[in-house]
């Protein structure tokens, strides 16, 4: 009598597999995500190999050692050949040859352009400008080199559509309306692409799966399948994935473990700018930051993203701080702002928006810690303008100078910008890259900069003029040149000026706001 065959649920957001329905997956914790899926019954074969095993295993020495070592026939079937290894240190350390996508942007956030053989995976909201980006990517490419674009979302018409709206209708792109993935695989077989786009990987399906195109099966599939593609023929692969009310990429987790790059769109709603960001990358940095600006002709790309997110007042505003932060290797300059306010609720608010709210509340009790300063009984409202979300500690110096700013309604120094981590006992920690982030600053006219005494340039230290400390002369610690020139030389407050700006290394926030505020 033939077996049944076996179910099981296979979680659609992790893709773990349980013998039975449950509500919440035990793996990844979210809701209503198993789906049933038809196990193949187990045939005389299987049931042939595990009795083998089991008779020829360890109880009956299938894996005992003998003259020369241990032997592993038994499991091997004496069939398969070994596989030939390398040694480490003979295996070639030479850079992977790069293909300019013809978007500076974008090979950025790759790490200096497409490899070939790897495999990107971009996701982004719908209607976010994912299609357009690669369609103006493959037009660009297919001036030197041949590239294909597989659609499974749109016609052949409304990609042509788009072409003549992007203006690259007339270039030597091939494109191809399918779902199958055996046919794209077949078709770049023959056409030998240097690049193969397919948009996207949920809506493609293997015919060795009954199972419905961009269920967890069939995504896992789909997309090995166009992986050994890529490994196999070195073509470069870039599948569009679809993203869930969260924010992930849909389908299993697996799909990001799989690929070389994964690539995020995002931007804030009814914002014409458009920021790609990478969160994986094997052959190049992660969190890499690229800017776009979606126009009629489509996607420009953002030279100088820094002039874009600075309002430059025209007058001096309380509660507005700039932060030179770092996105990958680039440099970001910032604009923090607060507005603190008295509230009437009994417990008053903390929102923040482009930073995390639990480190808004940890600022704040440093700050009414070590700058005697509390905001109980006031609402703290705290903004990354341009919607920018900083995701490293150098914004926390700014992010305590904005609130107190806002609180005693006092602006801070124009054309002065900051940066550094705090720590729960007070100190300014230094962060990476305070040289590039001063030389970031400068280039855009400012001319202040308070910033952790551990990241003022050793050139600056050698070479540049100081201030109070031993030797110089001594300045307060407000920045006035009267100032209390005795407390700034007990406490060591120097100035180093260095191309056109002066450099005020602090340790403690006290030392910080008493240079701020005075």
């Amino acid at each position: 009598m033939a077996a049944r065959a076996k179910q099981h649920y296979r979680c659609t957001a992790c893709g773990a597999v349980q013998p039975q329905w449950v509500g919440q997956c035990p793996e990844c914790g979210a809701w209503n995500t198993l789906e049933a899926q038809l196990l193949p019954p187990s045939g005389g074969a299987s049931g042939r190999a595990s009795g083998g095993l089991a008779s020829g295993g360890l109880a009956n020495g299938g894996l005992a050692s003998g003259a020369g070592g241990w032997s592993l026939a038994s499991l091997a079937g004496g069939a398969v050949e070994a596989a030939t290894t390398t040694s480490l240190a003979t295996v070639s350390t030479a850079p992977e040859p790069r293909l300019p996508s013809g978007l500076g942007e974008l090979d950025r956030v790759l790490g200096g352009g497409l490899v070939p053989g790897s495999v990107v995976l971009i996701g982004g909201e719908p209607g976010i400008g994912k299609s357009t980006l690669l369609l103006q990517t493959l037009a660009a490419l297919s001036r030197h080199h041949p590239a294909l674009y597989a659609t499974g979302e749109e016609s052949l018409q409304q990609v042509a559509l788009r072409g003549q709206r992007l203006g690259v209708a007339d270039a030597a792109l091939e494109l191809m309306a399918e779902t199958s993935v055996e046919r794209i695989v077949a078709t770049a077989a023959q056409l030998r692409p240097q690049a193969l786009v397919v948009d996207s990987v949920q809506t493609v399906h293997t015919a060795a799966l009954n199972s419905a195109p961009g269920s967890v099966s069939q995504v896992r599939e789909s997309a090995a399948q166009l992986v050994r593609l890529a490994k196999e023929s070195g073509t470069t692969v870039i599948l569009v994935g679809h993203v869930t009310k969260e924010g992930a990429i849909a389908g299993p987790r697996v799909l990001e473990h799989m690929v070389d790059t994964v690539l995020y769109f995002e931007s804030d709603q009814g914002s014409r700018y458009r920021l790609l960001r990478a969160f994986k990358n094997r052959f190049g940095a992660a969190n890499e930051l690229g800017l776009f600006a979606m126009t009629e002709d489509g996607l420009r790309q953002v030279r100088n993203p820094s002039s874009i997110f600075l309002s430059r007042h025209e007058q001096e505003v309380a509660g507005s701080a700039i932060v030179v932060t770092r996105e990958g290797s680039r440099p970001l300059l910032l604009e923090v702002q607060a507005l603190v306010a008295d509230s009437a609720l009994q417990q008053p608010r903390r929102v923040a928006v482009g930073i995390e709210p639990s480190r808004l509340a940890l600022l704040l009790a440093v700050l009414q810690r070590h700058g005697g300063v509390t905001t109980a009984g006031q609402d703290v409202f705290i903004n990354v303008v341009g919607g920018v979300r900083i995701q490293e500690t150098a914004g926390d110096l700014a992010t305590v100078a904005a609130v107190l700013s806002s609180l005693r309604n006092r602006p801070l120094p124009r054309h002065a910008v900051l940066f550094g981590e705090l720590g729960l006992a007070g100190e300014v920690r230094p962060v990476p890259g305070g040289e590039e982030r001063l030389a970031e600053a400068a280039k855009h006219g400012f001319t202040r900069a308070v910033v952790p005494l551990q990241n003022v340039p050793r050139r600056g230290r050698r070479g540049g003029r100081q201030r109070g400390g031993e030797g110089g002369t001594q300045r307060g610690q407000s920045g006035g040149e009267g100032g209390k020139g005795g407390k700034g030389g007990e406490r060591g407050q120097r100035e180093i000026e260095m191309d056109g700006m002066t450099v005020h290394p602090v340790q403690r926030l006290e030392e910080a706001l008493e240079l701020l505020f005075g």
